[in-house]
């Protein structure tokens, strides 16, 4: 342990112990780094020469205590004092210091995540400017000529330099001094190119030294002498020639068709491709080998063979006739001894009572259980042993009871609650091996959970059982002529050991009598076992090492062992130290955690004396990290008699049984093996012996030997199990007697583990033979020594490079654990995103520590991880203290963790994700091809064969119908001619909350009011014709005639939704923006509303004194007007269409008369509209289409509108379906918001709504007006939902409007039905659209948004070039109708909006007529349906808005499909939005639940987008339910909502930034 160049000087035993508490002190957090190297340097000071740098010499072997992990990985870890050792190494803690050093220079390019209830204080969004590419400039000068840091990806996302580099020894370079020799793959190669250059000359294909001794002399791996240059062979024939890339062709072969092989090799290059042949298969891309990274190159190993497993004659035939003799001849003799925690002997067990006692629980299990004729347990039958782990001695007598009765016993843990993680496949497993029988102790019984009438429920997964209790007062003494069945050992099952996997699940691996007998005899062979000596056990007994040596060997031998219980360890670690000098014991089984608490309190002890000890047998000494324990342990305890030899690990697996063991020698002066591996050279799976690279090196101990009797050999970890080369890692594999047999009842997966035949490179087998697969990765070393450096259930496999879970977990401990990490519980597992594994921590966070804090150590975590490892870590994630899921003995319980992660109930504390740096297999960035011109596109088209997409409504012109309406150029004519033919015919029906009728108007009713309105305007108002008035009314009959008026007095009417009385705050001040903006000379209004507008709320959002005079209507003038109105050109402004759209900006359109005619025309032949008919309207009557169906086209075609304000709703959500029922309506319009309101508030009522009558068979149209993609989701639901009720599935459609239109699109009576189609969404992000099957993988779901309106025509456009696109093509819709608006009135917000949204041509063919662009994206599609009129019909659909769109990484990307998957993605997410800023795509979620569930969504909707859109997300913000703004249709206002984003508005629970 002490330096090197102490190593010449030999330091004073007392100084060296100092010096070992010193280091504990350290390591436990009592002192600081700088106390602690003041006090060393003091103690060490008077010994030590001068030389300079002494420091920089610190050798590979000091390390301290460790306490390496057990058999199962994470299965049995408890959790020590202050943290957990099992990963210390100081050597370890050095190198993640001196990687961290690295970064200190380096600014955090990341802003640490925002929390609301942190005590971070929030500053405002502007100092966290995002981490663009640009950030890396500010301090270039501190880098320091570090060259390697992650370049800048190529989609600019982040450029992390200062804060994650790549390790120093980034870039893994590799010695290129010869061909075929690649040297250890560490960054440090050209160092190692020196120590390797020998090797080298002396011959090319020699592996480098696989395994360097602390000793002086290394050993030499045998190396195949052989030719120095290696040509690779021909195939068979030497008479081959080679074409260029290698491929062997025979001479033969006629030149002719060697041409033709040649030009099919080449690619041909596809004409035009950029038209019609699809370019957007995304590939993800594929890790491509690093062409430096090291190769094994050693020869093909050979299987090694154990010793001769020397049979002594006094070997008993098997276990039972064992115990007999011991039983009858030294009945007196201890075979157990228990203690209480106070570590008083609480019980000795006597080989006469465990023969006695377990004989009788043999009678009892076969003869007392059931029925004579049908008893429930007979031979060969599997029971279950549930002991607690302080009972050994009943749990002893139980299991020998059991191999007395030749049935089988199932060892178990305890189940402590119903709901026990794991305990429910431990369930699984007692189901398959068909248990019914449950053996426990009395106390044990008694402590389970009970029901209230006093039975054991049954667990959760479990098989019902009954439960039998075996101490000896409960059971019938045997018939004296009553004997067990004693015979050799032989085939059957002798017992069941259970093993817990890395997913979760629990397997049986049997045991036969005779694999159990040799495995005895091996260990007593390979531990020099003699007759009668003490041995103490610290492990669990009930498995593993602590059952083969403390219950099972140990009576084979008729040893004595003392058994040490978890609880007394807790109490007091030394207690197994004191009962080895108490009982002066020879052997003691332990982990190497039990030494690592044996060292932090052994200060006080004075008297021990370990010098009886000559076998220290560490369970886990295969766990690589356990090797600083050992060292440690034995630097302590060395001045107390333990001598170095005594230690030996071993290594272990349920399979294989003991796989290798450190033989106790009687040889001091034989060092124990030591490998000091390059990390990188690990992940690769090549040994490369690591001498000066300090930070990225494993240390490995042996762990002895090959059993006796045993054949071991290497295989490659995956695919044909082909032996491994001397310098490659592989998967330890083992032939023997003395090993398990099979998975209980598994026989696929027993073939892939027990029956493994190792081929050679030849192919053939290399034994007749069947190895066993141990689930260890090591090697073979010199000597025939055994070293394992990981499992393989560690393992995680990262972009083709292996990682072992336990590495990581060491090197994230290194980084401050005492301060941060609670009791050193972490749990590293890896979970597969996007095609590839990604590395997942998880660590418990101590109670105390801040939020700053936690977010320092998670980013020094990352970056230690980086630097030694050389691999990104996806998630790292602290949770609350003691909240990770525990195993029965308190370690992590793994898989458990792993799936609470993946399904988001893990309720993390802080998240950190890294995305951006470890996600390197994203498809390219899309480069755009340089633009085709519009012509060629054409062209490319027609070549194709592909339609130019265009479609047209039927011809206004050609529709022969008795329109008298048609007479009339302007509306206020057709009203007052309706008022004079058909006066009292009711046009308008207003419903109010209880669906009662609150007003209705006839034809000559509405006449009259809006001549009472005229002349109030002029009179009252004093205004011009040409005037704007703004109209601010609630949704009902005021509006409509108010309208009429300003018609009938030649001014211009706006409508304006009135501002909300418990929200004014808000909603005034866009009133007061639109009546601004439309500069209204005048506003009419209720009374009610007047007031509200002078009220005292009013004045503290807005100026109320800058309001143009205000009417109120309610009190109306009594006379008529002298004349009215009429315009004298149909092409003068009608009214002024206000609204805002998605993107949040407030757009007014001008409506002609003409214009406004045309519009109510065309509706009224799409929809069949007559006086005669009823339709229900349930919508805003404030803009868009909304406002012509509410208050023009019952006056244009005289039908009966029963208006219903979405707003009623809220009270009543059944009170438009029964308007509708109740007024046999056949056509409705509604809005998203009114269909999502039926389906979530009347979804659990459609049986009473049944019951009271509702129909609605008699629907032909339910029609959705909206500015958007259809919402196929909610429509098909809805349709669902009240099938039951007599919709028709097919009534239910969308429309499509927007500004420059306001309706396009609109489902009539008599078109064919709406069609829905599948696309491939990878291809719409290239524009192009592809038509899959239902349900393929990336299929979308596009519903058509109506038919098209006569008299409307539509062509797809390419928004850039403004050329036609084909039917291929995703492009903006563009519409030529006679009711498009006739431009902009003003944009506020955007002054510069191009006047050619109302008047664009197209650049190529057609280039005469104007078009409007709608501004949304959408294809046209020719279907096999008929129209009305008998052509084929053109469907359109519509993708989404083009200023929503979003581009990133040069594709197009749809907010809504987006939102959509990470909806999908957690039960909590309730709604979601998403943005771009800067390039970073923002998500923000609504979260419906506990705060506590805020941090889960941030790895689940990152993960959803990487997998479904190729896409990282650079920052989540949760929220609460109602912060993302939602206008009144419906639709989500992305922009404000990135506005109160970036303004520091959204008061988030949590904002992550991921990196």
């Amino acid at each position: 342990m002490a330096d090197r160049s102490l190593e010449s000087v030999s330091l004073p035993l007392e100084v060296r112990a100092r010096l070992a508490e010193l280091e504990l002190e350290l390591s436990e957090g009592d002192i600081t780094q700088k106390g602690y190297e003041k006090k060393r340097s003091k103690l060490i000071g008077a010994y030590l020469p001068q030389p300079p740098g002494v420091d920089q010499a610190l050798p590979q072997e000091r390390r301290t205590p460790v306490t390496p992990s057990s058999s199962s990985r994470y299965h049995r870890r408890r959790s020590s004092g202050s943290r957990d050792e099992r990963y210390r190494s100081d050597v370890h803690t050095e190198a993640v210091q001196a990687a961290l050093a690295k970064h200190k220079e380096r600014k955090m390019a990341v802003p640490m995540p925002s929390k609301r209830r942190s005590l971070v204080v929030q500053t405002s969004m502007d100092a966290y400017t995002p981490p663009d590419t640009s950030s890396g400039s500010e301090d270039e000068g501190s880098v320091q000529g570090d060259s390697q840091g992650t370049p800048t990806s190529s989609q600019g996302s982040i450029n992390m330099e200062h804060w994650i580099s790549q390790a120093i020894h980034g870039s893994t370079t590799s010695t290129t001094s010869s061909s075929s020799t690649q040297s250890g793959g560490s960054g440090a190669a050209h160092r190692l190119a020196d120590v390797m250059a020998q090797t080298h000359i002396e011959n090319h294909s020699a592996p480098p030294d696989v395994t360097t001794y602390t000793s002086e002399h290394s050993i030499q791996v045998e190396r195949p002498q052989g030719s120095t240059a290696r040509v690779a062979p021909k195939y068979g024939n030497a008479e081959l020639m080679e074409t260029g890339d290698g491929v062997p062709v025979s001479s033969r072969v006629s030149a002719k068709i060697q041409q033709l092989v040649n030009t099919l090799k080449r690619p041909k290059r596809p004409p035009l491709r950029e038209f019609f042949v699809d370019d957007f298969e995304e590939l993800l891309e594929v890790q491509q080998p690093d062409p430096n990274q090291p190769k094994p190159e050693g020869a093909q190993m050979l299987a090694m063979r154990g010793e001769q497993l020397g049979v002594v004659t006094n070997w008993p035939p098997s276990l039972e006739a064992a115990l007999q003799r011991w039983g009858t001849i030294s009945p007196k003799a201890p075979c157990l001894t228990t203690m209480d925690t106070n570590g008083k002997p609480l019980y000795i067990l006597t080989y006469g009572k465990l023969w006695t006692r377990s004989m009788k629980v043999a009678y009892n299990i076969l003869h007392k259980l059931g029925t004579k004729q049908e008893p429930m347990v007979r031979p060969g039958d599997r029971v279950t042993l549930v002991f607690p782990n302080n009972d050994p001695a009943a749990f002893m007598v139980a299991f020998y009871g059991c191999l007395l009765a030749e049935v089988v016993p199932v060892p178990i843990e305890v189940p402590l609650t119903r709901k026990d993680a794991g305990s429910q496949q431990i369930g699984f497993l007692l189901g398959s091996c068909g248990v019914t029988v449950a053996l426990t102790s009395d106390a044990c019984h008694k402590g389970l959970p009970k029901s209230p009438t006093g039975e054991i429920p049954q667990f959760k997964g479990w098989p019902k059982l009954l439960w039998f209790v075996t101490e000896s007062k409960h059971l019938s003494k045997p018939p004296r002529d009553w004997f067990p069945h004693i015979k050799d050992a032989n085939n059957d099952t002798a017992y069941i050991e259970y093993k817990t996997c890395k997913d979760g699940s629990v397997l049986g691996v049997t045991v036969t009598r005779i694999a159990l007998l040799t495995h005895c005899q091996a260990l007593t062979q390979a531990c020099g076992y003699t007759e009668a000596e003490t041995i103490v056990n610290v492990l669990d007994f009930k498995k593993d090492v602590g059952l083969w040596h403390g219950i099972l060997t140990s009576v084979m031998n008729m040893m004595h062992v003392i058994s040490i219980p978890y609880s007394l360890m807790k109490v007091n670690p030394l207690s197994w130290i004191q009962k080895v000098c108490q009982y002066k014991a020879k052997v003691a089984c332990v982990k190497s955690r039990d030494m690592h608490w044996a060292l932090v309190a052994h200060r006080d002890q004075r008297d021990i004396n370990l010098s009886s000890l000559r076998m220290l047998i560490v369970a886990d000494g295969a766990n690589p990290w356990s090797i600083s324990s050992c060292d440690a342990f034995l630097n302590v305890f060395q001045s107390k008699g333990l001598r170095q030899e005594v230690i030996c690990p071993c290594a272990s697996s349920p399979e294989a049984l003991t796989v290798a063991i450190r033989r106790p020698t009687d040889d001091s002066n034989q060092p124990p093996g030591r490998g000091v591996l390059s990390m990188h050279g690990l992940t690769y799976g090549v040994i490369r012996v690591d001498s000066e690279e300090k930070l990225s090196v494993l240390t490995v101990q042996d762990v002895g030997l090959v059993m006796p009797g045993a054949i071991m050999c290497s295989v490659k970890p995956d695919g044909v199990p082909q032996l491994c080369k001397t310098d490659e890692i592989g998967e330890l594999c083992v032939c023997a007697i003395a090993t398990g047999t099979s998975y209980y009842g598994l026989s696929g997966m027993t073939k892939n583990t027990f029956e493994v035949f190792p081929m050679t490179s030849s192919g053939g087998p290399i034994t007749e033979y069947p190895f066993i697969r141990t689930g260890l990765l090591g090697f073979i070393g010199p000597g025939g020594l055994v070293f394992v450096i990981g499992k393989m259930d560690g393992l995680m496999v990262v972009s083709g490079r292996r990682h072992n879970a336990d590495d990581i977990v060491a090197t994230a401990l290194a980084v401050e654990p005492m301060k941060f990490v609670y009791r050193g519980r972490i749990a590293v597992f890896s979970v597969s995103v996007l095609h590839d594994e990604r590395i997942v921590i998880v660590a418990e966070q101590r109670p105390d520590s801040t939020e700053e804090d936690s977010f320092q150590w998670m980013s020094r975590v990352l970056q230690a991880i980086d630097s030694i490892h050389q691999v990104g870590v996806y998630c790292l994630a602290l949770v609350p203290a003691n909240t990770l899921p525990k195993t029965p003995l308190g370690g992590i319980h793994l898989s458990e963790t792993k799936q609470l992660f993946l399904e988001g109930s893990l309720h993390p504390c802080n998240v950190l994700m890294c995305p951006h740096t470890c996600v390197t297999n994203l498809p390219k960035p899309r480069q755009k091809q340089p633009e085709i011109g519009p012509a060629s596109v054409m062209v490319g088209n027609l070549v194709s064969g592909k339609r130019i997409a265009q479609a047209s409504g039927r011809d206004l012109g050609q529709i022969e119908d008795n329109d008298q309406a048609r007479k009339f150029l302007f509306l206020s004519e057709v009203l007052q001619w309706r008022a004079q033919t058909t006066p009292d015919h009711v046009l308008y029906t207003l419903l109010n909350c209880r669906g009662t009728i609150a007003n209705s108007l006839t034809c000559v009713q509405l006449h009259k009011r809006a001549e009472k309105i005229a002349v109030m305007l002029m009179e009252r108002g004093h205004l011009q014709d040409g005037d704007h008035v703004a109209l601010v009314y609630p949704p009902g009959i005021d509006l409509i005639a108010a309208f009429y008026g300003c018609l009938y007095a030649g001014c211009v009417p706006i409508t304006v939704r009135p501002p909300h009385p418990q929200n004014i705050a808000t909603t005034l001040p866009t009133v007061k923006m639109i009546v601004e903006v439309s500069r209204s000379a005048c506003l009419m209004t209720t009374q009610l509303i007047c007031k509200l507008l002078r009220s005292r709320e009013a004045a503290a959002a807005v100026d109320i004194r800058t309001w143009p005079p205000v009417l109120d209507t309610d009190d109306l003038p009594k006379k008529r007007p002298a004349q009215i109105y009429k315009p004298s050109n149909p092409e003068t402004l009608a009214y002024l269409d206000f609204s805002v759209s998605t993107t949040g900006m407030l757009a007014g359109v001008k409506m002609s008369h003409a214009a406004t005619s045309a519009f109510c025309r065309s509706i009224k032949l799409q929809c069949e509209l007559y006086p005669s008919r009823e339709v229900a309207i349930c919508l805003d009557p404030y803009c868009g289409l909304g406002f012509v169906l509410w208050c023009l086209c019952s006056v244009y075609s005289g039908h009966q509108s029963i208006l219903i304000p979405p707003s009623e709703l809220e009270t009543n959500p059944a009170l438009w379906l029964l308007a509708v029922s109740q007024y046999k309506v056949r056509d409705t319009f509604c809005s998203y918001s009114v269909m999502e309101l039926c389906t979530k508030g009347l979804g659990s009522q459609t049986e009473s709504l049944k019951a009271r009558g509702l129909d609605l068979s008699r629907v032909r149209t339910c029609v959705v007006v909206a500015e958007e993609r259809p919402r196929i989701a909610l429509t098909q639901s809805f349709s669902k939902l009240f099938k039951d009720l007599g919709l028709h599935p097919r009534a239910v459609s969308t429309s499509l409007g927007c500004r420059v239109n306001l309706a396009i699109c609109l489902q009539g009576t008599s078109g064919p039905d709406p069609t829905t189609v599948y696309v491939d969404m990878r291809a719409l992000r290239h524009d192009r659209v592809r038509l899959v099957e239902r349900g393929s993988p990336h299929s979308l779901p596009l519903m058509e948004s109506g038919k098209i309106l006569p008299g409307v025509r539509i062509i797809i456009a390419n928004p850039e070039t403004k050329g036609p696109l084909g039917d291929s093509h995703l492009g903006e819709i563009w519409v030529h109708s006679t009711h498009n608006a006739s431009g902009y009135f003003t944009i506020y917000g955007d002054e510069s909006l191009q006047s050619d949204h109302f008047n664009s041509r197209l650049s190529f063919g057609d280039t005469q007529t104007i078009w409007a662009r709608t501004g949304y994206l959408g294809f046209l599609r020719r279907t096999e349906l008929t129209d009305a009129n008998g052509e084929r019909h053109d469907a359109l659909y519509v993708v989404g808005a083009l200023d929503e769109a979003m581009e990133l990484r040069g594709m197009r990307y749809h907010p809504i499909d987006i939102e959509t998957s990470v909806i999908r993605a957690h039960k909590s997410i309730t709604e979601c939005a998403v943005f771009t800023w800067t390039n970073l795509l923002v998500v923000v979620v609504e979260l419906d639940g506990s705060e506590q569930e805020a941090l889960d969504l941030v790895p689940l909707v990152t993960n959803v987008v990487l997998e479904e859109h190729y896409l990282i997300v650079g920052v989540v913000v949760v929220v609460d339910i109602g912060v993302i703004p939602i206008n009144s249709r419906g639709e989500k206002q992305r922009m404000h909502l990135r506005d109160g984003f970036l303004a520091d508005q959204l008061d988030p629970i949590y904002v992550a930034y991921n990196m």
